[in-house]
Formats: C-alpha cells, sequence, structure tokens
C-alpha cells in the first residue's frame, strides 16, 4: 500500500471517491480545496483515497478516508492512516484529529482500533444535511471528534 499525491488541478476527478465516506456532496465541495488529497494504492491499483487538511503547525485533521468496498475489512485503511501519521509527522505534526457521525459504528470502532480517542462531540453538526442520513436505523446528527499523538 502506497499514498500518491494528487496534483491540486485532479482533485474534482476524486468526487465519487470521496462520496463513499462522506454522504453530502456539498460537504465535499466545501473542503475539497484544501490540504492535500492523496490516492491510496495497492499495487498500482487505486483502492481508495484520504484528505488531510492542517488545522494548525501541530495539528492536522483527517477530513475523508474512503476505500472500494472489496478493500475494507484488510487492513488497508488502518495502513492508509499510519503511512499519513508517519508523513505529517516526519514533517513536524504533532497531532492527526478525525470526526465521524455519532450513527457511524463501524468508523467509531475503527478509529479507535487505530490509535484515535474521543476528546469532543460537536452537537448537530449533520442537522443541515438534506437529505438527513441514518445508520444501524439511527440518525446521523452529532460529530464524534476523536484525536491521536503521532
Amino acid at each position: 500500500m502506497n499514498l500518491k499525491a494528487v496534483p491540486f488541478e485532479e482533485r474534482y476527478h476524486y468526487i465519487d471517491w470521496l462520496l463513499l465516506a462522506d454522504d453530502s456532496k456539498d460537504a465535499i465541495l466545501s473542503y475539497i480545496d484544501f490540504g492535500d488529497l492523496y490516492a491510496i494504492h495497492i499495487e498500482d491499483k487505486l483502492a481508495g483515497v484520504i484528505l488531510l487538511i492542517p488545522l494548525s503547525e501541530q495539528a492536522v485533521e483527517l477530513k475523508n478516508i474512503a476505500l472500494a468496498d472489496d478493500h475494507r475489512g484488510k487492513g488497508v485503511g488502518k495502513a492508509a492512516i499510519e503511512a499519513a501519521a508517519k508523513l505529517y509527522k516526519d514533517n513536524g505534526f504533532e497531532q492527526m484529529n478525525v470526526g465521524t457521525a455519532n450513527s457511524s459504528i463501524e468508523n467509531l470502532v475503527f478509529y479507535q482500533k487505530a490509535g484515535f480517542r474521543m476528546f469532543s462531540i460537536i452537537k448537530d453538526y449533520f442537522a443541515d444535511y438534506d437529505p438527513p442520513f441514518y445508520e444501524h436505523g439511527i440518525r446521523g446528527i452529532d460529530l464524534i471528534m476523536f484525536e491521536r499523538h503521532l
């Protein structure tokens, strides 16, 4: 698995990939022009994407990570986070943050297994998503924030 930087002018070619992890195209359009977008490759085949946005000189936010169905549950996402963590740590960053919906049970488990710890809840973050989204019969409405020291 390796990360390949996506040139800025090619970012919009990856919107469908980013939609695998974020149900709102409007939300994606609000952050796609910021930070660094990487294509996740396995043996030169595109397996997913990861987008990270620096928050400060010390902290970076993992804004979106999306994998093709056939690469989920095989350690690819965790390996991509590890590669990104090393890249940012080597560039002086000390912390990585990530947020996910209260309804995203698999993500809540995944991020904790990847070394993140919960640190805050942003209530009603997804309240304006139209249409509202549901996972496991739970409406996604609050954003659960995690942090990981690099």
